[in-house]
């Protein structure tokens, strides 16, 4: 059967996500919002449909769509604390999560996860999503985290201890649409939580896990502790976000044996870098020190910013000591505190920052973080078959990692939506 809606991408320069590298002069024909051939622009365009729709992108690359791991589509990443921010009605907390959508897609983001928001907010975003109400990347979402009494997220209502209040939980949330399970392992920001101390005990972990595997539900763990990020791998969870080797004096010490143990049970690890590292304000105060409108008191604040940043960072680097490159998947953490949408180039630049090559952090955002979402055979690589969500970039990201912030063009399911 003959594909409908025919469309030819001609490009200069194409990272497939296969490799870290580009290949010159690509075609990729797209039919029934699918992939239908990639090859030489040449050949492809002789022996294309006469029907068939041609968008010559010139001497852009082409990449699969970025994936974005981390989100909290309902807050708005003004800078306002959790009580503020949790102070919103759920009516205005959805049109939030419908600006938010549109700013991810214009950035180039075509996947993220909804990491967790307020009763049925994340699932009624979705809804309006796939109903056409509105544009935006397509979503993964968790509904309501999983957390202790008086935790972390504990406003967002799905408050559980115990093993058994956990499995009702979590098939709770499973019957109400949620394509993974999301849980919070450690304190976080919220008022009167501790970061760097576990919330729940292992056998709690496991009930989330093993409720979860058998509604064939992925599982995610908020672990800022260094005793959580033990726990969570203990019980068998999917994917671990921020690993933050927090200690309860809220200082973060690596633990190699606890390294070896993540890199041995393949658990996928999400560091959020941007988010402990407030790297938005980092990007404005350089910004003005390459202009030279930079005043000293605001260098001061950059230095600061600096070595705060460089801690984090420098966990990182030690973690990639023990092979966890191919385990990494970066995750904006957007809609907390003032980490606005449409900047998982960010992450991007700090995972560089740590070691990766540009062209290995396109891989992370894409066919790495496919396979980490469990979309893998559906997203992640510019291949036959896969699914036409596609990125366009003025420059090329495998070179220069720096270009993440320069698209041109945005395609879901063969569709231009910008």
């Amino acid at each position: 059967m003959t594909p409908q809606n025919c469309t030819l991408i001609r490009t200069a320069h194409l990272a497939d996500g296969l490799s870290s590298s580009t290949l010159p002069d690509r075609a990729v024909l797209i039919g029934d919002g699918r992939i239908q051939a990639v090859g030489p622009a040449a050949e492809l365009t002789q022996n294309a449909p006469p029907d068939v729709a041609i968008i010559d992108l010139g001497e852009a690359t082409l990449t699969p769509g970025l994936i974005d791991g981390h989100t909290h589509l309902s807050l708005a990443g003004d800078g306002r604390p959790y009580t503020e921010a949790f102070s919103e009605t759920d009516e205005m907390m959805v049109l939030t999560g419908a600006y938010n959508l549109n700013r991810h897609l214009n950035a180039g983001i075509t996947t993220l996860r909804e990491h967790g928001a307020r009763n049925k907010v994340g699932f009624i975003i979705k809804e309006a999503l796939s109903r056409g109400y509105i544009p935006g990347p397509r979503m993964q979402v968790s509904g309501r985290p999983i957390t202790c009494t008086g935790g972390h997220f504990h406003m967002c209502n799905e408050e559980a201890d115990g093993p058994d209040e956990i499995r009702r939980s979590v098939r709770r949330l499973v019957h109400e649409g949620a394509d993974y399970i999301k849980i919070m392992a450690s304190g976080g920001g919220t008022a009167g939580t501790i970061p760097g101390r576990a919330s729940y005990r292992v056998e709690e972990l496991h009930a989330a896990v093993h409720e979860a595997h058998h509604f064939h539900k992925l599982t995610a763990a908020h672990c800022r502790a260094k005793e959580s990020m033990q726990r969570a791998v203990e019980a068998g969870v999917d994917l671990m976000e921020h690993a933050e080797f927090l200690d309860p004096d809220h200082q973060m010490r690596f633990d190699p044996d606890l390294a070896k143990k993540m890199a041995e049970c393949g658990i996928w690890i999400s560091p959020t870098l941007q988010a402990w590292t407030n790297y938005g304000a980092i990007v404005a105060l350089e910004a003005k020190e390459d202009q030279g409108t930079i005043t000293p008191t605001e260098e001061n604040e950059l230095d600061a910013l600096r070595t705060r940043a460089e801690k984090r960072l420098d966990i990182m680097r030690r973690m990639l000591d023990y092979c966890l490159i191919e385990r990494i998947v970066p995750g904006t953490d957007s809609g907390v505190g003032n980490l606005a949408f449409g900047h998982l180039d960010y992450d991007l630049r700090l995972l560089v920052q740590v070691g990766f090559t540009p062209g290995e952090a396109l891989i992370s955002a894409t066919r790495v973080s496919a396979a980490a979402i469990g979309m893998e055979r559906e997203l992640g690589t510019i291949e036959k078959g896969k699914i036409a969500d596609l990125t366009a970039f003025r420059k090329d990201p495998t070179k220069d990692v720096r270009a993440f912030s320069e698209v041109v063009a945005v395609f879901q399911a063969g569709v231009r939506v910008r």
